[in-house]
């Protein structure tokens, strides 16, 4: 079974505080960017609102404070490793505006007038000191989570909030959207940023880092050929017009017809660009993103 490896620097880590946090620069991790845009966390706190329920006015749990409690269960779960900074992205701005400023044309609208906040919001970082080579692919443990206000019903009194949350590997040579992680959790419902902690740290805690990566091991020498692939493609769209009686008989396919061209997508860019088509085969099992 293959063993996940730690490194520690000449200068002792400790646990970053989470005032402390910034979006790190450089070496961008592998968001599936659309139509985001990457932010600070200075610019969450400072530049955005947070919405409440309607009804009790009661604060929601703000972007911000998700990754603050995210970021505080990473380090107290790996206090004696490096923990990279968080790398935010949001969708989605939601526009309006101070009291005092109602009445204004828009064209005379200062900047101070004006309030915002974004619908939804991911992030993540790594943990470089946590990492493991595969096949010459360097793994290193990744941290994040996604966020959309849209799935909470901010009209009616304070609720449980939804928050996805993950952790798991990810090859530095091919990335993808999908999730393949043992560790992921598809979602978290919480009432306070106290039971969200909780939450991620039950999560952490129970992630099986040697088994996620044994299997991962395991793929390496694993081949899909050319045609295999494309046959496998058809039948995943073929999947959603099938009889109900033939369906119950199949894996079930979690995968929408989007998705799907995605990958068709990437796969092409990947024989054109990547070193990875040799010879007829497409070398799979090598990729875990989130």
């Amino acid at each position: 079974m293959s063993q996940w490896k730690t490194t520690t620097g000449t200068i002792a880590t400790k646990p970053v505080e989470a005032d402390s946090i910034s979006t790190r620069e450089g070496n961008k991790l592998p968001f599936i960017e659309a139509n985001t845009k990457e932010v600070t966390m200075q610019y969450l706190k400072e530049e955005c609102i947070t919405p409440v329920f309607s009804k009790d006015n009661e604060v929601t749990i703000s972007h911000s404070s998700f990754i603050e409690t995210v970021w505080e269960a990473a380090n107290k779960v790996f206090s004696n490793e490096r923990i990279e900074e968080p790398a935010i992205r949001v969708s989605h701005v939601i526009k309006g505006r101070i009291p005092e400023a109602i009445h204004k044309p828009v064209n005379q609208l200062l900047e101070s007038d004006k309030t915002i906040y974004f619908e939804r919001m991911m992030f993540c970082f790594e943990i470089p000191t946590i990492y493991e080579d595969i096949a010459g692919n360097r793994l290193n443990l990744t941290i994040g989570g996604v966020r959309a206000y849209n799935h909470e019903n901010l009209y009616s009194k304070k609720g449980v909030e939804k928050f996805k949350v993950f952790i798991g590997f990810k090859n530095l040579v091919c990335c993808n959207m999908c999730v393949s992680t043992d560790g992921y959790r598809s979602e978290l419902k919480v009432m306070s940023t106290t039971e969200l902690f909780n939450a991620v740290m039950r999560l952490f805690q129970e992630y099986n880092i040697a088994k996620h990566l044994y299997y991962m091991s395991a793929y390496k020498d694993t081949y899909m050929r050319e045609s295999q692939f494309a046959q496998f493609l058809g039948r995943c769209r073929l999947y959603q017009f099938l009889p109900v009686d033939q369906k119950k008989k199949l894996p079930q396919m979690l995968m929408t017809d989007t998705q799907i061209g995605l990958v068709a997508k990437h796969i092409t860019m990947m024989i054109t660009l990547a070193p990875f088509w040799t010879a007829g085969k497409l070398a799979c099992g090598m990729c875990t993103t989130y």
